[in-house]
Formats: structure tokens, C-alpha cells, sequence
């Protein structure tokens, strides 16, 4: 269980710094709402950028962002809609996902943008 953990945390680490080289503001990580948790809050260009990361070991079962199916995108909007109602201002906002393949030889990653329109 913990190599699992270990390789989650590598990969939200290894999607935040992939935001911030393309100039994402990181302004939290794992935040929480309830039960419900984003991944990574961003932001860029007057958006706020929601992200979910997947993070495997191979593609075996599929790519990692496609894992990310109507329960998560739910509880990623409710948590979301908590998120911007703490802001002083409207911003418009989006859903990220980022996939990560992370094997003893190499790494890759897929960055989504606007990966889905959620429905609370």
C-alpha cells in the first residue's frame, strides 16, 4: 500500500512542476472540501485551474486520465464550487486532467485541459 502512496505522491509532485514550468500558479495542493479533494489548484491567465492527477505504473488497464470518470468529476465540482465561493472576485474556471506513467525507466505525462464539464 505505501509504494502506492509513494507513487501518487510522486506524480501530483511531477504535475506541479509541469504546471509551473508553463507558468501555472500552484495555490493549493490536496485540498479538501468535506470528503470530497482536488488534487492540485492553480492558476493561469485570470482562470482557476482544478486538476485531477492519475498516476500509474503502466498503461495496462488504459491511459491515467481516462480514469477519472462522473463520480470524480462530481466530487471534484462540489469540492470546486466551495473553492471559488472563498474568492473575492468571479473567475472563470476549468477541469484538468493529468496523467502520469511513471515506470523504473522512464516517465510521461498527458495534460488535458477542459477535460470535462461537470454537473453537480
Amino acid at each position: 500500500m505505501r509504494e502506492h502512496l509513494d507513487i501518487g505522491i510522486a506524480g501530483e509532485q511531477y504535475a506541479c512542476t509541469h504546471l509551473e514550468e508553463r507558468g501555472y500558479i500552484i495555490l493549493e495542493k490536496n485540498w479538501r472540501y468535506g470528503r470530497d479533494e482536488v488534487d492540485i489548484i492553480a492558476s493561469m491567465d485570470e482562470t482557476i485551474v482544478f486538476v485531477e492527477v492519475k498516476t500509474r505504473t503502466s498503461t495496462y488497464a488504459g491511459e491515467p486520465y481516462m480514469a477519472v470518470g462522473p463520480k470524480k468529476q462530481r466530487f471534484m465540482a462540489r469540492a470546486a464550487d466551495a473553492f471559488m465561493k472563498l474568492l473575492p472576485t468571479e473567475q472563470e474556471c476549468r477541469f484538468d486532467v493529468i496523467g502520469i506513467v511513471m515506470s523504473q525507466k522512464n516517465k510521461s505525462l498527458e495534460h488535458v485541459q477542459d477535460a470535462f464539464y461537470p454537473r453537480i
